[in-house]
């Protein structure tokens, strides 16, 4: 098998599985609360409006997913990825530890890393940005570095507006 396959296949399942996890919160699909839930949740952790917060996270997540599948605006799909789960790992399971089976950041922690990895390396040669010819006008690594430099501005700004700490949010995640 080709690097290019093994990336291929990465980007897909991988942006499969966040798409999902954002269709969650989104839509309601897969057990999942909704837009409407995830703004009830972020409203009771103290996010205001937490209206947009629901959408900006459920939207960096389906969105996000759904760009890496199709290999469009990679960089900026990653960075969105990102975001969301740098904002699960500091607000709602920081607290809790390293490890996943007691509700730590283990999880959102190796999807973070594994979008900052598409962001920085590309979507490979099977996708739509070199299809349409957007890798040569838009180079991963700087557009990444600066859109995820926002997203950390904007998680930044979530965490210091929300007014609950991160272990009550753990209680409720």
């Amino acid at each position: 098998m080709s690097i290019e396959t093994g990336l291929f296949l990465l980007r897909v399942c991988f942006g499969l599985i966040i798409a999902a996890h954002g269709a969650q919160k989104l839509l309601g699909w897969f057990s999942g609360s909704g837009l409407k839930g995830t703004a009830q949740l972020l409203q009771k952790l103290g996010f205001k409006p937490a209206g947009f917060w629901a959408l900006l996270g459920a939207g960096g997540e389906f969105g996000g997913g759904l760009l890496l599948v199709l290999g469009l605006l990679t960089p900026l799909a990653a960075a969105g990825v990102f975001a969301a789960m740098l904002m699960a790992v500091l607000k709602f399971h920081w607290s809790a530890g390293f490890w996943g089976t007691k509700g730590g950041y283990e999880y959102p922690l190796i999807l973070g890393i594994i979008s900052i990895i598409l962001g920085l390396v590309g979507p490979g040669a099977y996708a739509l940005d070199g299809a349409l010819g957007l890798a040569t006008v838009l180079p991963e690594l700087t557009v990444f570095l600066v859109a995820a430099v926002l997203a950390i501005i904007v998680d930044v700004i979530g965490l210091v507006t929300s007014k609950q700490p991160a272990e009550a949010a753990t209680q409720q995640a």
